[in-house]
């Protein structure tokens, strides 16, 4: 048996799982301020892009399970941030869409992505560096998707 392939640093997913992991930390604070998670972060990024949007295709978008979607457009919806409604055309599909304080929220987070870019220039990341990594995750997205 080869217990070489166990060991922590032979392992990609963890690699992944703990830049991940680093990433929303840092981000963290600035979530704090508009009082909102990471998970509805992307929620509103995809609303921000398109708004009243059915569930399935914010599911499809963010590459999770509408049971899990579904818990936390509920939280968004009691925050007061989306709405959801039953589709006029297909009763079973739910649209959500941005309500006055979700697209407030828009213009207060313009600064996070600028923000998040000082922070890994400051900690030693160019941003030739990062732009070679978006591909690389890309294409391991596409791939693991299928």
């Amino acid at each position: 048996m080869d217990s070489e392939n166990l060991k922590l640093n032979r392992q990609g997913c963890f690699r992944l799982y703990t830049a991940a992991r680093l990433l929303i930390q840092v981000y963290q604070p600035w979530f704090a301020q508009l009082g909102i998670t990471y998970t509805q972060y992307l929620v509103l990024m995809v609303l921000w892009e398109q708004d009243n949007l059915p569930l399935n295709a914010i599911s499809r978008r963010l590459y999770l399970e509408s049971n899990t979607l579904t818990p936390l457009i509920k939280r968004m919806e009691a925050m007061k941030m989306v709405t959801r409604k039953k589709n006029k055309k297909d009763a079973r599909q739910t649209i959500v869409a941005l309500t006055e304080h979700g697209r407030a929220l828009q213009q207060q987070a313009t600064t996070i992505p600028d923000c998040m870019t000082s922070v890994l220039h400051e900690r030693g990341m160019t941003d030739e560096e990062f732009a070679t990594i978006i591909p690389t995750l890309d294409h391991l997205i596409e791939v693991l998707s299928k």
